[in-house]
């Protein structure tokens, strides 16, 4: 079993900075040897408010009529603590997991796929080592123990898989949930809870005539990736089927298709709404909380409502915003959530209402080639229906305010003169972040940032040999969207996503899309150590398109 260190043991991670040896070449690259996770047994001097082991395993379920679908699932049990803290969505497929602000929280994950893995808590502040970097990554038959106390606010996260070159292929697979986090701040407010607060995941998914799920490289002879995927290669960057590169260049066994399916990212044909098709909400005449996340690989939705009613909108990747915000369609970007107040008391028994992906650019997002998906990025179609079943005497009120958020200065930042720039770039069809690629052990200066400072980052989407929409992630912190500047031959395609872009309040990912920059303002003030950040599109992220960042005491 491996072991972490108790997320309040700072000391720790002061001694994880430093015990990194450093050496600067004349390019900038620094060499970094990290101090990882040691052998050993669960930290006794930590506390746990919330214990809970999660499996990650293959198993069964019934998506559609027939076969059931073999899919990489996590599976778990809540072993101190409220028994409710996990449950599962639908046809078991999605777990959620529901924690406190200021809980402590260990997690043990047990590995029991055939292939290396590591879960990375998406939006939350853990320290470095509870964060999933690939590089900690377990084999089959290893644990990997996290604790950590909740301090993020109130709000819907996630996890999921986040192994080198495996991301893409494990999420796909069903390696995810939904995290939600509850704070005093929330519950003051009233909003619905309980049965009426319902979350949404959102996902694209190809199944063959036999009910199973199929992704890249599936019919070179398996369910998915490496030693299933055409001759065995090694994991991440191993040679595949007919001598290309996984997770870093071509594809072997069907070639182009393969390849450019890989570099600009997996679209499915079917959309499931927490693991089903076809998926149908049933209501009561009374207010809801849909909380929806994009898990999707690649796929952008620009969601509205069939009859055109505003969506509003009263949270996004960080929790509650100050105040509820109109919009007639929000668009998410991969990995990005939304949480709406819906109020469906005005509606009459029997109503149906579709929550649809409303067209638009999106050949434009797609660098100008749709490929031969049938069901391209920018379609129309719809995503899930709601149907009003009940009569219900609860009356709500969309409340006017519901957070107090610091206003976000550019003039906090140590560099509000100098911008950091990170341009997304390719080089011989793989992707990088200023022409590098991902790099297990490796920041540049540029990379480093110093823990309690602010600084602006700058990501431009202008220079790439193929510009196409990206999704980027931040990992160890949220940040603030200052302002978004587009090229004058991109602006139309933009204005197609425009108006549902939601940058209030705290994010964590955000949408970048062909020709823009956006200007974001972040503050490194919870834990050293290196993090990540990357495109949260996965192919375009198990090809290169992530680095690593580190933050120094």
């Amino acid at each position: 079993m491996l072991r972490l260190e108790d997320a309040t043991r700072r000391a720790f991670l002061r001694a994880s900075t430093l015990s990194c040896l450093v050496a600067a070449s004349a390019s900038g690259l620094l060499t970094l040897r990290p101090a990882r996770a040691q052998p050993g047994v669960v930290n006794p001097q930590f506390v746990p408010d919330l214990e809970v082991q999660l499996r990650a395993r293959e198993d069964h379920v019934q998506i559609l009529h027939g076969e059931p679908t073999r899919v990489w699932r996590y599976d778990g049990k809540v072993l101190k603590g409220d028994p409710g803290s996990l449950a599962f969505l639908s046809n078991g497929y999605l777990p959620v997991l529901r924690v406190q602000r200021g809980q402590k929280v260990r997690i043990d994950l047990v590995n029991e796929l055939p292939e290396p893995t590591i879960i990375h808590w998406h939006g939350l502040y853990v320290p470095a080592a509870m964060d999933g970097h690939p590089r900690n990554a377990i084999a089959t038959g290893q644990h990997y123990v996290y604790e950590f106390e909740v301090l993020n606010r109130a709000g819907t996260y996630w996890f999921h898989a986040h192994p080198d070159g495996r991301t893409g292929a494990q999420i796909y697979f069903g390696q995810a949930g939904v995290l939600i986090v509850a704070d005093d701040e929330e519950a003051a407010l009233g909003l619905p809870s309980g049965a009426y607060d319902v979350p949404l995941v959102i996902q694209d998914r190809v199944l063959d005539g036999q009910n199973q799920f199929t992704y890249l490289s599936d019919s070179d002879g398996g369910m998915m990736g490496r030693g299933m995927m055409g001759g065995g290669g090694m994991m991440g960057q191993g040679m595949m089927g007919g001598g290309g590169m996984m997770g870093r260049g071509m594809m072997g066994g069907d070639g182009t298709g393969q390849m450019m399916a890989r570099m600009m990212g997996f679209l499915g044909d079917r959309i499931l709404v927490n693991g089903k098709p076809d998926f149908v909400l049933p209501v009561a005449t009374r207010a809801y909380r849909l909380r929806l996340l994009n898990a999707s690989n690649t796929r952008i939705y620009k969601l509205g409502w069939s009859d055109r009613s505003p969506l509003a909108i009263i949270g996004t990747d960080g929790g509650l915003l100050d105040r509820p915000v109109m919009r007639p369609y929000i668009t998410l970007s991969p990995a990005e959530r939304a949480d709406i107040w819906v109020n469906f008391s005005q509606r009459s028994i029997g109503t149906e209402l579709t929550l649809q992906c409303l067209a638009f650019d999106g050949e434009m997002a797609m660098g100008g080639m749709m490929g031969n998906a049938s069901l391209p990025n920018g379609a129309s179609f719809p995503v899930l229906k709601v149907r009003v079943e009940q009569r219900a005497n609860a009356k709500a009120e969309l409340p006017k305010r519901l957070a107090s958020l610091p206003v976000a200065l550019p003039r906090d930042a140590i560099n509000a003169r100098a911008p950091k720039v990170f341009n997304i770039t390719m080089g011989m069809m793989v992707w990088g972040i200023n022409g590098r690629s991902f790099d297990m052990d490796n920041v540049t200066k540029t990379e480093t940032v110093r823990r309690n400072s602010a600084e602006l980052w700058e990501f431009r989407n202008e220079k790439s040999m193929m510009l196409m929409a990206h999704s980027m992630h931040v990992h160890g912190l949220q940040f603030r969207v200052l302002g978004r500047t587009v090229l004058p031959d991109f602006v139309s395609a933009h204005r197609t996503v425009a108006a549902g872009l939601v940058d209030d309040g705290w994010k964590d990912t955000v949408l970048l899309m062909p020709g823009e920059r956006i200007r974001l303002l972040l503050r490194f003030e919870h834990y050293a150590g290196m993090f990540l950040y990357h495109c949260h599109m996965l192919e375009h992220e198990d090809t290169g398109l992530m680095r690593n960042y580190l933050i120094e005491t």
